[in-house]
């Protein structure tokens, strides 16, 4: 994930997908009414855990060297776009690449 790819809806739907038949997204409308949002780029980051650590700790860092993180391994993982929360899901690898699989859709507490 360290470039920026455009992908529309239908890139990230795949056959069978909750997206598909996710009441979620009712009421936004026709697709044609929201043709002007469909090129507005969002940074989508998957964060794995969080550490705490003082600087004496961090600066004491170097290679090879292991940050425990908050997680345990299989644990959902946070998905945020634009810095928000939206999701949790799970690491998975594809072709050479890691990628994640949403589990959960986290609704917003906004209207």
């Amino acid at each position: 994930m360290s470039g920026t790819e455009n992908l529309s809806l239908t890139d990230l739907e795949m056959p069978g997908s909750p997206m598909q038949s996710s009441s979620e997204f009712e009421g936004f409308g026709e697709p044609k009414e929201l043709d002007a949002i469909y090129d507005i780029p969002v940074q989508i980051s998957a964060v794995l855990g969080k550490s705490t650590m003082q600087v004496s700790q961090l600066l004491k860092l170097g290679r090879g060297a292991v940050v425990e993180l908050d997680r345990k391994v299989g644990e959902a993982i946070d998905i945020y776009v634009n810095n928000r929360l939206v999701a949790r899901g799970e690491v998975v690898v594809v072709d050479d690449r890691l990628g994640v699989t949403m589990t959960e859709i986290i609704k917003s507490d906004r209207g």
